[in-house]
């Protein structure tokens, strides 16, 4: 069942918009977003990336620095070991591209998710000493990887870790004791020890800055670096970290980037998909490169994705580029058919009580299952555990709700697990075969969820009429931009309106074309993308033939006539 919140956060609108040069109604909307005082509206508005933190501020920064910096002048061999995601790719790719720049002697390794598993393990240990490596060197993961990085100390490797998940922890007596593994430098935001003034950074955004750092150390210009924040920006927002803070700064500025951008991967994979350099957001990179970059990872191996963005030549970039669109291609595919499949166990058996869905799906690829449990738990406002048959063990994966940390959930159960980790809307997870259904009982017996936490919550940022809506207006609405987790397209809410003149369109007949008139007697032209008929359920049951809708405005250009419409998005 659907709640409708309206948001009231107070301020002087009216001033903060006259100090800014914007409307009213665009500072109250930014202050929606938690964006309090002048300091932090000039840093949403305007940030750069001089306004970017120091990353030496971040725990055993320094210390890596010095590292690297030896290493390299000795000529000692370094490996990057990565992982097989998206964020994981493009921080190894920078990582790769960073020290090679400054002359080093390093190459890299990306687990296989089948066959290794997420993150750092023995055997990637082990092959990097047989083949004379004398640094690791990790992105996006390591931080939980204690007993692997103690094996590559054992070998006489230096081991350096650069991470953003939760640092793993054991609770005595109410009280979290952390666990750091024995690294000889361990790099994460997260830690509790570390100053640094952002906890919400991507892996591959730490190995930016780590680059960064070792640059100014080294005596060069960091901004030899700044081609890499594309691979930032595309790693954050695939990665489904919040858009706030230097997460804002970083995908702007890589936005923009992508549109001139040199790396023929990159522009061979926009090609491929059909879309216009001159005009990426954040949504094509979560719907659109974003899937094709995982994809490798998800059913074949992330080593794929990394050659793309490493392409020396445009036809080896078109010919991976193709490669990886096909790859996803085929995973939409089997998604679907996964969806279907936990929806019907869902539906047809006790699993519809449970506060945390907990799947269990044998015959399901265990790379998509991170995607079903996001489409699950859009699905039913819950937060939903997917799990698959593995090689030796049951895999899974888990995506949460907002009132629900998923990793802390899951460290209650950690006696019934193998291995897991992850951070509070996300998690990885294994375990045995027998001990699925103690964990579903578990995790439903601690999760603390109350009715008002479940279900979808439509929060509304402000009633706008109808006659409000202007060219202007829709104009100034792009300076809140990029859009995405942490920094929603804002909701607007009008009372009162009466579709008119429902035509259904679309190849798949999924589009529903209006004009939509408020209680002012404005009229827009209107669109609706969900389901026509539920559409027309909900008017049927209105007596005076008026209904309250949400939507976003926007400008419809055809034929070179250019038009204001709003996109409805719930009604009811």
């Amino acid at each position: 069942m659907e709640r409708w919140v309206l948001l009231r956060k107070g301020g002087d609108f009216q001033a903060m918009g006259a100090h800014f040069g914007i409307s009213p109604r665009l500072a109250c909307l930014i202050r929606n977003r938690e964006v309090v005082g002048e300091d932090q509206m000039e840093r949403y508005l305007n940030g750069t990336i001089a306004d970017l933190y120091d990353g030496m501020l971040m725990r055993d920064m320094d210390r890596a620095v010095d590292i690297l910096r030896e290493k390299i002048s000795e000529g000692k061999k370094i490996r990057v070991i990565g992982d097989y995601d998206i964020d994981g790719v493009n921080a190894t790719y920078i990582l790769l591209e960073g020290l090679e720049r400054l002359g080093a002697e390093v190459d890299s390794d990306i687990p296989d998710r089948i066959r290794d598993g997420y993150g750092l393990n023995i055997e990637l240990v082990e092959r990097a000493y047989r083949e004379g490596v004398d640094t690791i060197l990790t992105c996006d993961n390591g931080i939980a990887a204690a007993e692997e990085i103690a094996c590559g100390k054992r070998l006489g490797m230096t081991m350096i870790v650069t991470d953003h998940h939760e640092v793993p922890y054991v609770e005595t007596d109410g009280e979290k004791v952390y666990q750091l593994p024995p690294g000889d430098a361990v790099i994460d935001p997260k830690r509790a020890d570390c100053g640094y003034p952002f906890k919400g950074l991507c892996g591959a955004a730490v190995a930016y800055k780590l680059m960064e750092a070792l640059y100014e150390a080294s005596g060069r210009d960091s901004e030899e670096l700044d081609d890499l924040i594309e691979n930032v920006a595309i790693a954050t927002v695939g990665d489904v970290m919040d858009l706030t803070d230097e997460n804002r700064i970083f995908v702007r500025e890589g936005l923009a980037m992508l549109g001139r951008s040199r790396n023929l991967g990159l522009n061979a994979l926009m090609e491929c998909t059909g879309l216009d350099k001159n005009h990426i957001s954040a949504y094509h990179i979560g719907f659109v490169l974003g899937p094709c970059l995982n994809a490798g990872g998800r059913l074949d191996t992330a080593k794929r994705s990394l050659a793309l963005l490493r392409a020396g030549s445009r036809k080896e970039a078109a010919v991976l580029a193709g490669d990886l669109k096909a790859l996803n291609d085929s995973r939409k595919e089997m998604t679907e058919k996964a969806v279907e499949e936990a929806c019907r166990q869902i539906e047809g058996g006790p699993l519809k009580e449970d506060k945390v869905l907990v799947v269990y799906l044998p015959e399901c690829h265990e790379s998509l299952a991170g995607i079903v449990a996001g489409r699950l738990r859009e699905r039913y406002g819950r937060p939903a555990l997917v799990l698959t048959d593995g090689e030796r063990e049951v895999k899974g994966s888990g995506r949460s709700i907002e009132a629900y940390h998923v990793y802390e959930g899951l460290n209650r159960c950690a006696p019934l697990l193998i291995r897991f980790g992850g951070h509070k809307l996300a998690a990885g997870l294994s375990l045995e075969r027998e001990n699925i259904p103690s964990l579903r009982r578990k995790l439903n017996e601690t999760c603390g969820l109350g009715k008002e936490d479940l279900g979808e919550k439509v929060v509304i940022d402000m009633e706008l009429p109808f006659a409000c809506i202007t060219e202007a207006f829709v104009k100034e609405l792009e300076l809140l931009e990029p859009f995405g987790k942490g920094n929603t397209k804002p909701v607007f809410a009008a009372r009162g309106v009466r579709p008119l003149n429902l035509q259904i369109l679309g190849r798949n007949r999924k589009v529903l074309k209006m004009q939509a008139e408020d209680l002012g007697g404005t009229r827009m032209e209107a669109l609706y993308f969900g389901d026509p008929e539920e559409f027309r359920k909900v008017l049927e049951q209105k007596e005076d033939g008026r209904m309250s809708v949400t939507f976003y405005p926007g400008i419809n250009e055809y034929m070179g006539r250019r038009s204001l419409q709003i996109v409805i998005t719930h009604c009811q």
